[in-house]
């Protein structure tokens, strides 16, 4: 098979770890062929085209072929690609072999949400801690962990060690919760806070604003609803002087 496993990939014993230089769109899209991948598996499939992959992924099928081709995987012609060992290439790619530990910070409505996902677990990641400035939120369980206050994060961090910080409070306490995360050795932050975050150089931030993604998806209707205003409408005027007509 002309599938080819990554040098330090799983299945290597005693190989160097070696991992490809990826372009940072390649890597926002490996999660959603490994979320496709896994549902194929699921359903029993042993092989998965290109094409079928790519659209089970929502992605272009050359976009696909290119991404999958950094990691040394190109399938085999009139077969398409091992199903399990792609699984296997992109989970050893996005590290998430090693079950790393997260650390939530802040269980108000979104956070306890955020801690009742069950589907951490299934993606590679273990909810090890979670953390309040809330009194009266101390000592509440949730989905079996007990809420820790977050003057604990220090001796957490160590004792679970803590490879990522997820913050879920107001934002007014978010830049205050990052500095602490980063003050006990976390270098890579998901931040649900609607605020934009100052951390040192070579600490990682990934911010998810639910607002910001509305906001997108109102741009679209506005546009949609806009070209359905034409001909005759205002969209038809503004067009048409656009053009010069």
């Amino acid at each position: 098979m002309s599938q080819h496993r990554h040098p330090g990939a799983p299945g290597r014993a005693g190989a160097v770890p070696a991992l490809p230089d990826l372009p940072e769109a390649t890597v926002a899209r490996l999660p959603e062929y490994l979320r496709a991948l896994h549902n194929l598996a699921d359903g029993g499939h042993e092989t998965v085209s290109s094409e079928g992959l790519s659209a089970a992924a929502g992605v272009n099928s050359a976009k696909l072929r290119k991404d999958l081709s950094h990691l040394g995987s190109y399938g085999t012609r009139g077969v398409g690609y091992d199903v399990a060992l792609l699984i296997e290439q992109i989970e050893y790619v996005l590290g998430l072999t090693q079950r790393r530990a997260v650390a939530l910070v802040g269980v108000g409505n979104l956070g306890h949400a955020l801690a009742g996902y069950d589907g951490f677990a299934s993606r590679g990641f273990r909810i090890a801690a979670l953390l309040d400035a809330d009194p009266s939120r101390v000592g509440e369980e949730i989905n079996g962990l007990i809420v820790r206050h977050v003057d604990e994060l220090p001796a957490i961090a160590v004792q679970e060690s803590i490879a990522i910080g997820v913050i879920a409070t107001p934002a007014a306490a978010a830049q205050s919760v990052a500095d602490q995360l980063v003050a006990v050795g976390v270098t890579s932050i998901l931040n649900f806070a609607p605020c934009v975050l100052s951390v040192p150089e070579g600490v990682d931030v990934r911010k998810v604003d639910l607002a910001i993604e509305l906001q997108i998806l109102s741009f679209h209707e506005h546009r949609k609803a806009s070209l359905t205003a034409l001909p005759g409408g205002l969209a038809a005027t503004e067009t048409q002087e656009a053009i010069g007509t």
